[in-house]
């Protein structure tokens, strides 16, 4: 193959999403002109009161979950948490900040947005996105689940708002939200982050490490497509 396309399913709360964007970035600058990212969402934190609050109050709810995420986050030298995530800061939803990240995709696909200016890292426009948002999020304890954060968040990065509120109000972002659910159904998409190669024979889920990453885009561009499958 000439080109390999990943898509990369995520949630723009999840842990380990914020941990993943930097192998995303050095598979892209290791790949460069070889490697198509498509990022996608998944809504594993579609409700977090019944997800952390329900679903970790036997651990000791919203604050275990803090030091579970406390304690991923530590491994990582290039991450930094910010206290109040979690712990005071509890985002009722993602659905609010995919919603956004999906007008955006519509408004570059009318070339509204400048992808070059708005990424020094080659990401496009929904990973650019995303990955502003996780910060706000983990390093600077934002309430991403709040319109008007995430809104926020948008305008410091120099996008337009009003265009964005626009694709959001008419609801065609929430339209193709509504199709990455979908597309999760289809290719049984477990959680985030998870990646899917070669037409659905490789889905990659969790903590996949980098150099794992690297042998299954190497691999494929190796072998011609028609030898996917030997049966």
């Amino acid at each position: 193959m000439s080109e390999v396309a990943i898509t990369y399913y995520s949630d723009v709360l999840c842990v380990w999403g914020y941990i993943a964007q930097v192998r995303v970035d050095e598979l892209r600058r290791h790949f460069e002109g070889k490697l198509v990212v498509v990022p996608r969402l998944v809504p594993v934190f579609g409700d977090t009161p019944k997800k952390i609050g329900e679903g970790w109050r036997a651990r000791g709810g919203y604050e275990a979950y803090a030091a579970h995420v406390a304690s991923v986050v530590a491994r990582f030298d290039h991450l930094t948490l910010n206290p109040d995530t979690w712990n005071r800061v509890r985002p009722a939803s993602s659905l609010v900040p995919h919603a956004v990240v999906r007008a955006l995709d519509l408004i570059a696909r009318e070339g509204i947005v400048d992808h070059a200016a708005l990424s020094a890292e080659g990401r496009g426009p929904c990973e650019e996105l995303a990955w502003h948002l996780r910060l706000a999020f983990f390093r600077d304890g934002r309430d991403i689940g709040r319109m008007p954060v995430v809104l926020e968040v948008a305008s410091e990065m120099g996008l337009p708002v009003d265009v964005l509120r626009a694709r959001l109000d008419d609801g065609t972002a929430w339209a193709a939200l509504h199709a990455d659910h979908e597309a999760v159904k289809e290719e049984g998409v477990r959680g985030s982050p998870t990646f899917v190669l070669n037409e659905r024979r490789q889905i990659l889920y969790g903590n996949v490490g980098y150099r794992i990453l690297e042998a299954n885009v190497l691999e494929l561009l190796r072998e011609p497509g028609d030898q996917a499958s030997w049966c």
